[in-house]
């Protein structure tokens, strides 16, 4: 009988159900890196240009912490790959919080061209010809 990958060894340990595979952990990494960048951009957003302490400092933690998010992801997830995903959602995702918090427009010029930007961004990444 064919062996699967949660087939242990006689006397291992099981795997406790809580315990993230690396896989699935690295892409856990990602997200959060991507969840906290856009955070600190908002914090940025909110600063009025390093104005407003609290918002300033908050930015300068996002950010810190999204890098550290993103260093650990990559240990496993190729850069190109990793990058492409970590800007592409990352400017989708600012861009909705920019038309949802900061009642920001979104006319269809803007919004084809935010497509083309992540579309662009995902290209050059995944083809590695940049």
């Amino acid at each position: 009988m064919p062996r699967t990958a949660d087939d242990r060894s006689p006397g291992a340990a099981p795997r406790h159900p809580l315990v993230l595979s690396d896989k699935l952990l690295d892409w856990l990494y990602l997200i959060l890196a991507i969840l906290f960048e856009t955070a600190g951009t908002t914090a940025l957003k909110l600063s009025e240009g390093f104005t407003r302490l609290v918002p300033s400092l908050l930015m300068v933690l996002c950010y810190a912490v999204s890098f550290g998010m993103f260093a650990l992801a990559l240990k496993r997830i190729d850069v190109g790959v990793g990058y492409a995903i970590w800007a592409g959602l990352g400017a989708a995702l600012i861009a909705a919080i920019g038309v949802v918090v900061f009642k920001e427009q979104l006319p269809v010029p803007k919004l084809l061209s935010l497509a083309l930007i992540i579309g662009g961004v995902v290209g050059l990444n995944l083809s590695g010809t940049y």
